[in-house]
């Protein structure tokens, strides 16, 4: 009983640690919800924290809320954003699909700081919660920290790979290879041209981002409960989203429907939609530097990634592509979050989705996987990248494939008869055709040279 204190909501009375910030509202949810033991990010807390800030500065102005409960509740939130007082957000992700429990969570903790600084009572619902509603807090919340997200990790590190591929396809734009459709072999390319491919996916990836983010700025704030604004100054949405926009430097505005603010998360399963392209255009990276790094002997060995750790606890001196492997795995979870996001976007009933806070926890979790997952494959695996220049140059060799620059001279089955023989004979293409057609050793190595074939064009008989 010495480690306890009575607090009492609108449900009556409830025991809460002596030392917790909040109240009684965030201890039932404590007790109600014991299902996963996962908080919501930190980044969510600290956005919901950045929207009680503004709104009782909107509140002040509008002549609402009184100078010194502002300026407690504008302190108390400031230090949340700042990362203090992280160990008193304990409420579980799966919980009332509003998300009401975090953000009474919240404003408990606020109106416990606030009321320490002023030496006022502060309510958490009457002051700190003034003109706002879990319904439109919430979602507000989900847009702010994955705007934030993206503009602070994901788009930075999404930059970074970008630079880097475009350094590295520079640096190999000499070197050539056999390309491989159906992981079969191909015609020639080079290696520029093969990363410039990777380069154009995540240069892509961001043109997306971006343009997903149009309509995250877009936020529910104003709508209240039902999207009407009960109990919200008339002015209050267009006061706050312009103090957002300035805190943030980031284009937030009212959306022109609050009600869809409230009802849907669209926005948020679109932007799922574009991180689980970026996920997949990761996978693909990471899964070409897997085959193209296998081996060392027995496997393609056209590149070396960097060694970074013992690859098996009884196979000594074995290596392998652990950072592709790892981000593969984050495309994987953000796969699936997505599906996730998918399905709780569905939840919108009426005028509210309640799927909120499992939104929120797997959006915010894509985008830092992403991020960290982008960066660590720039610089731990494609920055650094050594090419076995004489396994290139040997396969080239001998791909038989290089036939096909013949078609328009001596036909596609002349050329595929070439082809056959030297695959069967195990000897260079150019050493058969010369035996096979009448054309010149010295033209057909002007026409099979695997340079000359990774820029196109047409042979026809001089």
């Amino acid at each position: 009983m010495n480690n306890t204190r009575i607090e009492k909501d609108s449900m009556g009375e409830l025991g809460v640690a002596a030392d917790a910030l909040y109240g009684a509202q965030t201890q039932r949810a404590i007790n109600n919800f014991p299902v996963s033991g996962i908080a919501l990010p930190s980044e969510f807390i600290k956005a919901v924290a950045l929207i009680k800030k503004i709104a009782s500065q909107v509140n002040l102005q509008l002549g609402l809320l009184d100078a010194a409960r502002a300026a407690g509740i504008e302190q108390a939130a400031s230090e949340i954003i700042s990362g203090q007082h992280a160990d008193q957000f304990p409420v579980d992700v799966f919980q009332t699909g509003s998300g009401t429990s975090t953000n009474m969570n919240v404003n408990e903790v606020i109106a416990t700081l606030a009321q320490r600084s002023s030496g006022l009572d502060v309510s958490a619902n009457d002051h700190v919660n003034m003109g706002q509603s879990s319904n439109d807090v919430i979602p507000t919340a989900i847009h702010l920290s994955a705007a934030l997200q993206a503009h602070n990790h994901l788009i930075p590190a999404l930059k970074t790979l970008l630079e880097t591929l475009e350094k590295k396809a520079i640096e190999l734009k000499t070197m050539v290879k056999t390309g491989r459709t159906h992981l079969m072999d191909a015609m020639p390319v080079r290696m520029d041209q093969e990363l410039g491919a990777w380069a154009a996916q995540i240069r892509h990836g961001l043109d997306r981002l971006h343009d997903s983010l149009q309509r995250i700025y877009a936020i529910a704030q104003g709508g209240t409960a039902v999207g009407t604004g009960v109990n919200a100054h008339p002015e209050f949405a267009e006061h706050f989203a312009q103090q957002l926009a300035i805190e943030t430097r980031l284009e937030f505005h009212p959306n022109q429907s609050l009600f869809e603010s409230l009802s849907c998360q669209d926005a948020a399963v679109e932007l799922s939609g574009q991180l689980k392209v970026i996920a997949v255009s990761l996978m693909k990276i990471a899964n070409d530097l897997r085959w193209m790094n296998s081996g060392p002997l027995a496997g393609l060995g056209e590149i070396s990634l960097p060694a970074l750790q013992p690859g098996s606890s009884i196979m000594p001196g074995k290596v392998n592509p652990v950072i592709p492997e790892a981000v593969t795995m984050v495309s994987a979870q953000v796969i699936g979050n997505d599906a996730t996001i998918t399905i709780a976007g569905q939840s919108g009933n009426f005028q509210l989705n309640v799927m909120l806070p499992v939104i929120a926890h797997n959006l915010l979790q894509s985008m830092e996987l992403l991020g960290n997952a982008a960066q660590l494959l720039a610089e731990k695996a494609i920055k650094d990248f050594m090419v076995q220049e004489e396994n290139l140059q040997a396969a080239l060799a001998r791909n038989p494939i290089l036939v096909t620059a013949l078609n328009p001279i001596v036909g596609y089955l002349k050329a595929a008869e070439i082809a056959k023989a030297a695959y069967q004979q195990a000897r260079p293409v150019i050493d058969v055709a010369e035996e096979l057609t009448d054309i010149p050793r010295q033209r057909l190595e002007q026409i099979l040279e695997p340079v000359h074939l990774t820029t196109g064009g047409l042979e026809s008989e001089p």
